[in-house]
């Protein structure tokens, strides 16, 4: 035990107790002696790698991916054109135009963003007739359209006739592509097709685990995972993903044939892409924040039994976040950053919600056991505690994976870059200092300067525009700027801390933050790192929310993985050791600010930031003792100066040294020699995706570009090469895991299936369609039931024998 719990005047019953009555052990200033006493609880012997949480065979995962849509096909017969053109809205912004009540250029906005020469239609809808609905399909559709799916007898949503209503004569249906591929899945495991039973009801057991919430489609892991070295670790998750990607692509693909989606001229589009639209960005600054939402916002059909209340609450969600922008706007000019009256509103419909992003949760079954054990003492308050410390300790390394794992490579013109727009929610993520200190940085960074000085637009697109081309003030490009156009964390106040250790502390925090006009009460806390709590959701771990685009879903998001739990392992090492408490990283906002900073000036590729000499975070002076540098800053008194990446090596050798055992335990030296060849070579996620952005330039300098144009070239990219490569990746990982099944079992799935060929020819043509863009309905259903048979791992014995069981009772 530690000098610091030994001393402690407080005994581990007076802990116990003060846990019981939902009070912060720290009011009785218990130090490391709490830290220990809940590590003891939980059965953490610190001299026993073994028997920390996250490590060895510990580890259960799951991932949640955000993915973007599109629709191609000419305004005349893709569905978002279409409602635009028809809408109330647009014929009274014409009407008003038309006796001079509004300005030409509202209606000249609307009719540019529909004269698209593109014909590629993000966050479209489609529309098809409803006889192309077989019986299981529609079956599926009516019970979502019902108000309540818990009432057998319920009376359809108040909404129902926006997604039905009447074409030449006959229904048709019109659905957001996060619910379509809901449909095909349910389309393709009917009745009439020849499926194995076991892998119908499986599929079946997959419906929901396509949700439609967000404006972007998300799917979640087919099954928890149990992460094990011997498997791969991350690689078994990021295969998991990889196939769930091919799996959706083919839902998608399959609408597009079997539903007569090409046969109406739409064509839907799947893939991966971590930023809102550019086009979608420049109809929502021609439009109201009401019409927004009519337009983008999910219907939210599937994954809730009330599914107009969810869709009341992400209106919520839109309306709070667009008033959080406004009110930024005033702390900017609190902060000293706005010197004048002379600003850029923020739109009043915020387009946030529209990025995309991928949640990897990993799960303790050690902390879970313990939970759900009668005669263990641990609980509830002990898990919070040790979590909420866990994350403060984990949010320290979150600058590691920004640029390097993902990415989210962006263009900014000069005539953006001004304070209130670029700096998005930062105002309510870090506080004024270190918000002076990173815009100070960052008008540095850019080029925006003349004659040594950086010159920021004025406003006026005429003015902005002519100091522009006349000084040659080219702007910026960051390499992640998803995690700063979100609210990625929300900053504490001084009354109330996020991650204090006490239950219900995020409650206290959200009324702040509500009566404050920065958040809703009834919206669920936004973290860069969270806690899933055993009470709450069924299992218990950490979500990382902090990830954008991967390059390689495999490659790099394996190696991802396997660094959050070598740095989730470490946390728990470090609590257990007793060497680092609640104390040790006190919970206030500049302190909160102070860390997170660092992750932030990696977003943008800041090349320094500033740290307090007399930080009160003695967890940073440990990890600050192995950078190799550290100044004293010339411009603010009281404060060093350290490099980010003299910090980002400081973090790698800390991960050696302090996680050497559990590094060499669970088999993550290759994911340490990656990590630092992401770090010092051009292995880094931001560099790849940049470098095949610009590979058709003939220039492959993104600030040598217009932000327009590079911006559309790297949506173009996501939605073609990139795409295919994703594809190409996940097929060949299903190839290579059913070239290991055994004869017998190949032989019972070509049977099953109804192949004409070999299992291995038939994937080999199969392949070859995928990329050419040439797969049948057919083969699309024969591909969706191998990957369901690998993913849920559907054994060809069970296979055989529920079949068999399933012919008999027929």
């Amino acid at each position: 035990m530690s000098q610091k719990a030994t001393n402690s005047s407080t005994s581990k019953s007076e802990i116990l107790q003060s846990f019981d009555e939902g009070k912060s052990p720290l009011t009785h200033h218990a130090e490391s002696l709490t830290e220990q006493l809940c590590c003891e609880l939980l059965g953490i012997n610190p001299n026993d790698i073994s028997t920390l949480p996250f490590t060895g065979k510990d580890i259960t995962a799951g991932s949640e991916t955000e993915l973007q849509v599109a629709v191609m096909g000419t305004k005349e017969h893709v569905d978002l054109p279409k409602i635009i053109r028809s809408s109330s809205y647009y014929a009274n912004v014409v009407r008003r135009s038309n006796t001079g009540d509004t300005p030409d250029n509202a209606v000249e906005c609307l009719n540019e963003y529909l004269d698209n020469d593109t014909n590629i239609w993000e966050n479209s809808w489609v529309r098809f007739p409803l006889e192309h609905l077989n019986n299981q399909s529609l079956h599926v559709f009516n019970n979502d359209l019902k108000a309540d799916k818990t009432t057998e007898d319920s009376p359809q949503r108040g909404d129902s006739n926006t997604f039905l209503f009447m074409q030449d004569e006959q229904p048709w249906v019109r659905v957001p592509i996060s619910y379509l591929v809901k449909l095909s899945l349910a389309d393709i495991l009917a009745d009439k097709y020849e499926l194995p039973e076991q892998i119908r009801s499986k599929g079946m057991e997959l419906l929901d685990n396509f949700s439609n919430d967000n404006t972007s489609p998300e799917t979640h892991s087919f099954k928890v995972l149990d992460l094990e070295a011997e498997k791969g670790l991350g690689f078994q998750l990021s295969r998991e993903t990889s196939h769930r990607f091919l799996f959706t692509h083919l839902l998608t693909e399959y609408a597009n044939k079997h539903f007569g989606l090409e046969q109406a001229q739409q064509k839907a589009l799947i893939f991966f892409s971590p930023h809102p639209p550019v086009r979608q960005k420049q109809l929502n600054d021609c439009i109201s924040d009401n019409f927004y939402r009519e337009l983008f916002m999910s219907p939210c059909l599937s994954g809730w039994d009330k599914g107009e209340e969810k869709h009341a609450y992400m209106a919520l969600c839109h309306q709070v976040l667009s008033r959080s922008h406004l009110n930024a706007v005033a702390k900017l000019r609190d902060a000293g950053i706005i010197n004048s009256n002379l600003v850029v509103l923020p739109n009043t419909s915020n387009i946030s919600l529209a990025n995309n992003g991928t949640h990897i949760s990993l799960g303790s079954k050690k902390i879970q056991a313990s939970l759900e054990d009668q005669d263990c003492q641990f609980n509830e308050s002990h898990e919070k505690y040790l979590g909420d410390l866990a994350i403060k300790i984990t949010e320290h390394f979150l600058p590691l994976f920004v640029g390097t794992y993902t990415a989210a490579p962006y263009r900014i013109d000069f005539e953006q870059f001004h304070p209130e727009t670029v700096l998005g929610f930062l105002p309510h993520e870090v506080d004024f200092t270190h918000l002076r200190m990173f815009w100070r940085r960052w008008k540095s960074k850019a080029k925006i300067k003349f004659i040594g000085r950086p010159i920021t637009p004025f406003g006026p697109d005429l003015i902005d525009n002519t100091v522009r081309s006349s000084l040659g003030l080219k702007g910026d490009f960051v390499p992640d700027f998803r995690l700063i156009d979100y609210p990625a964390a929300l900053l504490s106040t001084e009354e109330h801390a996020a991650l204090d250790g006490t239950l219900g502390n995020q409650d206290l925090l959200k009324d702040d933050l509500d009566k404050m006009g920065i958040f809703d009460r009834s919206m669920s806390m936004y973290l860069l790192f969270k806690l899933r709590e055993f009470n709450k959701m069924g299992y218990c771990g950490f979500e990382g929310r902090h990830y954008s685009l991967f390059h390689s879903i495999e490659n790099d998001m394996g190696f991802a993985v396997n660094l959050q739990i070598l740095i989730q392992a470490v946390a728990y090492k470090l609590i257990a050791e007793g060497q680092v408490t609640h104390q040790d990283i006190p919970d206030t906002p500049e302190i909160e600010s102070e860390r997170r900073q660092i992750f932030f000036t990696a977003a943008v590729d800041l090349k320094k930031f500033s740290i307090k000499q007399d930080s009160k975070n003695v967890f940073l002076g440990k990890l600050l003792e192995f950078a190799d540098k550290i100044k004293k800053s010339r411009r603010n008194k009281g404060f060093n100066v350290i490099k980010l990446q003299d910090y980002r090596i400081a973090l790698l050798r800390f991960l050696q040294t302090e996680g050497r055992e559990i590094i060499a335990d669970m088999g993550l030296q290759d994911t340490i020699n990656d990590l630092e060849a992401r770090l010092t070579g051009d292995q880094a996620v931001s560099s790849r995706l940049i470098k095949d952005i610009m590979k058709n330039e003939r220039i492959p300098d993104p600030i040598r570009m217009t932000g327009k144009r590079f911006n559309r070239n790297a949506e173009e990219y996501y939605r073609s090469d990139l795409r295919a490569q994703h594809l190409s990746e996940a097929m060949a990982s299903v190839i290579h895991k059913l070239s290991q099944l055994n004869n017998e079992e190949s032989a019972l799935l070509e049977t099953q299936l109804n192949l004409q060929t070999t299992l291995a020819l038939w994937l080999e043509q199969v392949k070859q369609h995928l990329a050419a863009d040439t797969l049948n309905s057919e083969q699309i259903r024969q591909l969706i039931a191998l990957i369901i048979y690998l993913d849920c791992d559907l054994s060809a014995h069970t296979l055989n024998q529920k079949n068999q069981e399933f012919m008999q009772a027929c």
